[in-house]
């Protein structure tokens, strides 16, 4: 086998040929300010084999904004590793000039700003034209898309995902694995399914009541690309059962099974595949540990936290593969196998500035033909941003876009305190900027929406605060079984992120009156996104739009409420 030098001296003179930070000759156009489609998409072909990988797309069909995340801690092992680094250290540790195309497409830092020169991201036809470009070069190279397509839109919602089914078609795909679509329950993800023209993959995905896996699923698919046998597995989000409503999906279990996929991975390679690819929706991290575990994959593809890296990861002889979401991104891997062995590979992230790449006419009529019903609905504006805020959601805790739901909530349930869900999808609204329906639905859109109000003890807020952190910090990535930490509104907290579960949670503050929680005294809670079958109360769209139109312009006060200690 490639030895670990020898590969990482491959794969690193294939990045210094390629600018050093995987972007090409992005890095240094993009300090010229000097964008063009030909140069964005520039790639000297390599190897025999191609795969294009595109991720948690989230119904974003057309152009958005998107500003990454400021906060993303890592933790045990992972701290201060790639994804978690943000910022200013991101760029240092790729190479990225402040004010570059490449600084604003990958971190935070004056996104405002910058979004005004660069313009929107991502588009389904712009992805569409990257994809028929690396197909011209390259015509068999593999499409694999990892999940969270058909979920996250106002048009989504109304055709139970079809309006995604039908673009991602004409994309033509040659396989993808799940998350989020599940939450459509599983007779209409069957039927779905059942009509799809590419392989619907999931390892882990088994049947619940024998414990066994599934004709609907299969664990794999061959492919023959570059006179090379390819065999991609499936990997679905292993926890949806718990971060997600079991009762919509009751046939189904999920779970890591890293042993099951070991098993695949020596099948596939006893049946005589050359290379080895696994199309995952675990996260980065929970990636990074069964890479380590499973012997034998040549690539992840990695998906569900929405990371986007300049560079692949090497995990032993495992490459894994970050490729962003919200169609921001597309990720071109080339890989050189001879003799059933990954011998080095080059990869290009491509951001789709909207602005700079051609619309492919026959998907964007596609996305229009979708979206044509609903035209009236979405472009309806509620209320504005005010010129000094912005409205994003991408973090460990509460973004702006959290804040302002957690105050409709307050608002319109008449309630003490807020919790909304540590969802990473949303696309961000500029200052200045319209807020329509469209941009509401994009950030609350989903089958289970329902604003409760209930009532809770101090005690009890408790527990749920720890457990949401225990599955956010707990220092073993297969126990980090959600998002982001529940977001909250009418309430302060200190978290330290080092302590053991039950015990990060401390100095729980009701902001009104500025008194301490008591774990006896009970609270008016509203919040939404509840997994509990029989969930009462408005639709959180309804809500949020209520509540904007009731304000008019949004100006969010500056939100201190959550002392972060041990990052």
């Amino acid at each position: 086998m490639i030895s670990r030098r020898d590969f990482l001296q491959t794969s690193m003179a294939a990045a210094a040929l390629y600018g050093g930070s995987g972007f090409g000759n992005w890095g240094r156009l993009a300090a010229q300010q000097s964008l063009t489609q030909s140069k964005l998409l520039e790639f000297e072909t390599f190897g025999n084999v191609s795969l294009i990988h595109v991720t948690d797309i989230h119904a974003q069909m057309k152009p958005i904004f998107f500003r990454e995340p400021e906060i993303n801690i890592g933790v045990g092992a992972n701290r201060g590793q790639v994804p978690h680094v943000t910022g200013a250290d991101f760029r240092k540790l790729y190479g990225i000039h402040d004010g570059s195309a490449s600084a604003y497409a990958l971190t935070y830092n004056d996104f405002s700003a910058l979004a005004k020169g660069y313009g929107r991201v991502g588009g389904l036809d712009r992805v569409a034209t990257v994809i028929n470009q690396i197909r011209a070069e390259r015509p068999d190279a593999l499409l694999l898309d990892g999940g969270d397509t058909w979920h996250g839109s106002y048009t989504c919602h109304k055709t139970s995902g079809q309006d995604m089914v039908n673009v991602m078609n004409a994309l033509r795909p040659d396989a993808m694995t799940f998350h989020w679509e599940f939450t459509l329950g599983s007779e209409r993800v069957n039927e779905i399914v059942e009509g799809l023209p590419f392989a619907a993959l999931g390892q882990n995905i088994f049947d619940s009541e024998w414990d066994e896996p599934t004709e609907m699923f299969p664990p794999y698919k061959f492919f023959e690309t570059g006179g090379v046998k390819v065999a991609v597995l499936g990997q679905a989000f292993p926890y949806m059962p718990i971060a997600n409503p079991g009762w919509m999906f009751p046939e189904y279990a999920f779970g890591i099974r890293d042993e099951n996929m070991q098993m695949m991975v020596d099948e596939v390679r006893a049946k005589g595949a050359d290379l080895v690819v696994c199309l995952s929706h675990n996260g980065f991290d929970v990636d990074k540990q069964m890479a380590g575990i499973v012997t034998g994959i040549d690539v992840i593809l990695s998906g569900h936290t929405h990371d986007a890296l300049p560079e692949p990861l090497l995990v032993g002889k495992t490459i894994i593969v970050a490729s962003g979401s919200n169609g921001k991104f597309v990720s071109r891997v080339d890989l050189d196998v001879r003799n059933g062995q990954m011998m080095g590979f080059r990869h290009k992230l491509i951001p789709i500035f909207s602005d700079v790449i051609e619309p492919d006419a026959e998907v964007a009529k596609i996305i229009d033909a979708q979206r044509a019903p609903y035209e009236s609905e979405l472009r309806e504006v509620i209320g504005r941003t005010a010129e000094n805020q912005t409205l994003y959601r991408r973090g460990n805790f509460n973004g702006t876009w959290d804040d302002l739901i957690c105050n409709a909530l307050i608002e319109e349930r008449d309630a003490d305190i807020a919790l909304s869900p540590g969802v990473r999808w949303g696309p961000s609204i500029l200052p200045g900027q319209d807020i329509t329906r469209e941009d509401i639905w994009n950030v609350t859109s989903m089958s289970y929406g329902e604003a409760y109000r209930t009532e809770m003890t101090g005690e009890f807020l408790h527990i749920v605060l720890e457990d949401v952190a225990d599955n956010l910090f707990n220092p073993d990535p297969y126990y980090q079984q959600g998002g982001d930490m529940v977001r909250v509104g009418g309430l302060g907290y200190r978290i330290d992120i080092n302590k053991p579960q039950g015990q990060r949670i401390t100095e729980m503050t009701l902001l009104k009156t500025g008194e301490k929680i008591e774990a006896a005294k009970t609270y008016t809670i509203a919040g939404w996104a509840s997994v509990n079958e029989g969930t009462e109360g408005p639709q959180i769209w309804d809500v949020v739009e209520n509540h904007i139109r009731k304000q008019g312009t949004i100006l969010l006060d500056p939100n201190n409420s959550v002392e972060v200690i041990g990052a």
